[in-house]
């Protein structure tokens, strides 16, 4: 009997513990896919950074190629090709890794393509043949143009807290927090502008996440329209395709589910899998951003579980796009908001078949970010003229009921205020995107603050800390009476 007992518990521990062991998938299959995308970054980051940016070739690799961990090649040279004509870039060389190739198209910024296309194929790249906004923006006054006057500061402004604020931006314990611009916008004034040697002005970098805000904003005016509605369904089919919509629980999902982050649908970007296969492949390897988005299965009720999914966004454009039409979508955005308030050096790509990725390739410059933010602190209001609604407003600085549990940090596609920050007003909100782009806007101070950062390595740059420090540069009636 003691041998039988004996036998039952080997056999028992062999039963229970080889099973999860002998399940365990160590070997990544999505290995070459993370290639081509490691390649397909550095080429959008490569193109962008010369032809976007106008970047030298040893500012893109010093910055903007510090975000990957193995950059292919040095400025000197490596494999890699730059074609000046074509304005283009190719990462890599015969024999491994297919050769991964973005080019920049007049309107947009830079296009990655599939890894079977070449150079010969980038005439036939969506672009945006539209002209530049009336006037010179160099004599437009500030906020439709870039004219400023040197004024004093506001007696309720602190000028050496200020500056101390912006050194604590730019003077960073982290080598890794790389701040480019900080700018300081007070009762529509431009009260602080910083820029990092090698940085203007003019200088465009990626927006990352912060081209959601743009996205939702662009959303609003549909909505405030009555072209779309917050509660209705998506209004397309799902991939792949339920013989009847009836049947395919998808077709419950709506704009304010998408908006809120809350769809329901598998998760991609945040189960391991960005850089390998999803939103990854459209942003950096030429596949196409709406059959990927579309092909996801459900596995939550709709609305009842936060997952930030870039999908979820590109979903929320692509019903958009449905009611614009085909032949005014490219250029809706340019006669919708972008020209209408000054935002001329914002370009906002797309994928190699003409579909914005509004989730994250967005190039602008601070000064655009801050006209940004000054459309939402006047209440969606531009010289007078009602671009945005104060309820849509309302709706993205709402906290997003799946948040509840979990601190009401996020809205529609605006970042809010978490319930365990007690330093800052609740009211502030903010863009967000990767690599620190953030866009906050503070009404209780009528203040927007613009910080651009090319962040690599852990990042970590804090968004709340810096709205922490630079109000403590500024008075406002609540302060002065306690």
């Amino acid at each position: 009997m003691k041998h039988l007992s004996l036998l039952v518990i080997i056999v028992s521990a062999l039963v229970a513990a080889p099973a999860a062991s002998q399940q365990e998938e160590r070997y990544d299959y999505w290995r070459f896919d993370r290639d081509i995308i490691r390649y397909g970054q550095q080429a959008i980051f490569m193109c962008n950074g010369l032809f976007t940016s106008a970047r030298t070739l040893e500012q893109v690799f010093d910055q903007e190629l510090a975000y990957l961990q193995h950059p292919v090649g040095h400025p000197d040279g490596g494999d890699y090709v730059v074609d000046w004509d074509r304005k283009a870039v190719a990462i890599g060389a015969p024999g491994g890794t297919p050769t991964m190739r973005a080019a920049f198209r007049e309107g947009l910024g830079c296009v990655i393509m599939a890894p079977d296309q070449g150079f010969e194929d980038i005439d036939g790249l969506p672009l945006l043949d539209m002209a530049p906004a009336a006037g010179d923006p160099a004599s437009i006054a500030w906020p439709d143009g870039d004219r400023t006057e040197d004024k004093p500061l506001p007696s309720s402004v602190d000028a050496k807290a200020l500056q101390a604020a912006s050194d604590w931006a730019f003077t960073r314990e982290s080598p890794e927090q790389v701040t480019l611009s900080l700018m300081v916008v007070k009762d529509g004034d431009i009260i602080h502008e910083r820029y990092a040697p090698g940085v203007d002005v003019t200088t465009r970098t990626r927006t990352w996440s912060t081209a959601k805000s743009i996205a939702v904003t662009l959303i609003g005016m549909q909505v405030d329209k009555g072209t779309m509605a917050l509660d209705e369904p998506l209004g397309f089919d799902f991939l792949p395709k339920i013989s009847s919509e009836d049947h395919d629980p998808r077709s419950a999902i709506t704009l304010r589910h998408v908006l809120n982050m809350s769809s329901g649908l598998y998760p991609i970007d945040n189960a391991g899998l960005e850089y390998a296969t999803g939103s990854g492949l459209s942003y950096w390897a030429g596949a196409s951003s709406i059959q990927g988005m579309r092909n996801r299965g459900l596995v939550r009720e709709p609305g009842t579980y936060w997952d930030y999914e870039n999908y979820d966004t590109l979903l929320a454009v692509y019903a958009m796009k449905h009611k614009l039409g085909a032949e005014n979508y490219l250029t809706y955005p340019r006669r919708a908001l972008l020209d209408r308030i000054g935002m001329r050096n914002t370009l906002l790509s797309v994928d190699r078949f003409g579909d914005f990725i509004l989730s994250s390739q967005v190039y602008t410059n601070a000064r655009d970010l801050a006209r940004f933010g000054l459309l939402y602190l006047q209440g969606g209001v531009w010289n007078g003229e009602r671009l945005l609604s104060e309820e849509w407003i309302d709706f993205v600085r709402t906290p997003a009921p799946a948040t509840a549990a979990r601190g009401n940090f996020y809205g529609g596609q605006w970042w809010l205020v978490p319930d365990e920050r007690t330093d800052v007003p609740k009211t502030a909100y903010s863009t967000a995107g990767n690599r620190g782009q953030f866009t906050i806007v503070v009404p209780t101070h009528n203040v927007v603050i613009v910080r651009r950062g090319l962040d690599y390595g852990r990042q970590g740059f804090n968004r709340w800390d810096l709205t922490r420090e630079v109000l403590k540069a500024i008075r406002t009636e609540s302060t002065d009476n306690q």
